[in-house]
């Protein structure tokens, strides 16, 4: 049975870290997507709360397999491999959709930035004031495409200075010399920021899936050596 239990407790520990993973990146970028949001007009900071959401499911799950492990209660680990292969379902589920509707979605919503933020350049206003800079110092980008987008903003009257937010090294008027500022533009460092999201999440959903596959196999022979041994204990 104890090398049974070890596997089991191993395999585990890398669930345990994996939830653990998810509510660490949801809480690190939630500020951030909550910013964008503003920025947007779009509640972006759902993703962030469904990963904070999923992970805390997944310590949850884990703990409950720990506990059994720890107290050798084969009901604990029975419930556990039972709530893994329903997770395990699910993820195959929404993965499939994610494929076929999500992907689009998500490449759509990229997209849209190319659109959305020089809009919000070009009709710059000041209520938004506040968020850009935070997006532009967060980022450390200039405009949409570059600096040179402030030159043709419609309400932003100093056409031949950029806001003090784009600068490098940020000072009081460090802005009225355009070479202050970062040549990069916000769409490109945004989608950057989002493709990075998307691939840490990637590798901790595949070490997630190994996690559980592997989980629920180790499980299984964990509880079967507890049954058998709890019978030998019997006769």
């Amino acid at each position: 049975m104890f090398p049974f239990k070890c596997c089991f407790v191993f395999f585990n520990l890398l669930f345990l870290v994996s939830g653990v993973a998810l509510i660490a990146i949801g809480v690190k970028e939630h500020s951030t997507y909550l910013l964008l949001g503003t920025f947007l007009m779009q509640s972006l900071s759902k993703i962030a709360i469904v990963l904070i959401a999923v992970g805390v499911a997944i310590t949850l799950v884990s703990l409950l397999g720990h506990l059994g492990a720890f107290f050798n209660n084969k009901s604990m680990v029975s419930c556990f491999v039972c709530i893994l292969v329903i997770i395990i379902i699910l993820e195959v589920v929404t993965g499939a959709a994610f494929y076929f509707i999500g992907k689009k979605t998500v490449l759509a919503k990229l997209k849209s930035f190319d659109i959305k933020i020089p809009n919000v350049i070009h009709d710059f206003s000041p209520e938004k004031r506040q968020a850009i800079d935070e997006v532009q110092q967060k980022f450390k980008c200039c405009g949409a495409d570059g600096p040179g987008d402030w030159s043709t903003s419609v309400s932003w009257t100093n056409h031949d200075a950029v806001p003090d937010s784009c600068c490098v090294v940020k000072s009081e008027h460090c802005g009225e010399n355009k070479e202050n500022a970062h040549s990069k533009g916000c769409v490109k460092n945004i989608a950057l920021f989002m493709m990075k999201n998307l691939l840490w999440v990637a590798i901790v959903c595949v070490v997630l899936g190994i996690s559980e596959i592997l989980g629920v196999l180790v499980g299984v022979c964990f509880s079967m050596s507890m049954k058998q041994k709890s019978y030998e204990n019997m006769s």
